[in-house]
């Protein structure tokens, strides 16, 4: 593509609560890093798919390939913990709902972890596919 970027290939790290140890992480650096990460990552995250498919891994694979860049991943992490703990919120403070937007398992699986403790809100997978959302549910109390 002509970026000017390096690469490094290692297992995550120790005791990385989203992590296994038969991961693979490829983080990327250099001076385009910030192309890789610009919309969203988008283009970072369009390489970690299009590795998945030369790869050929099956789909139940996928998140044991993970490409990274500048610390996204990291961020991502913290994000999205952010957004449940405040969502978890909102459905206490109203008892509606909230559906978070279609997002990838390893993503769901994040936040199902940041809330499993919580014993006043449930979370739960629903839809398929691409489509498939986080929907995060008041507990109410039984008599």
């Amino acid at each position: 593509m002509g970026l000017e970027i390096s690469y490094e290939i290692a297992s995550p790290e120790p005791g990385n609560a989203i992590s296994r140890e038969d991961e693979l992480l490829i983080s990327f650096r250099g001076p385009d890093q910030e192309l890789l990460l610009e919309q969203g990552a988008e283009l970072l995250l369009a390489l970690e798919h299009l590795a998945h498919r030369w790869l050929r891994l099956d789909r139940r694979l996928h998140d044991r390939v993970r490409f990274d860049c500048g610390g996204y991943r990291a961020e991502r992490l913290e994000e999205l913990k952010l957004s449940a703990r405040v969502a978890a919120q909102r459905v206490r403070e109203t008892g509606q709902p909230f559906r978070f937007n279609p997002m990838s398992s390893r993503e769901r699986r994040i936040i199902h972890l940041e809330l499993s403790s919580a014993a006043d809100v449930r979370t739960v997978s629903e839809g398929t596919g691409d489509h498939r959302q986080l929907v995060i549910y008041a507990v109410t109390a039984r008599k």
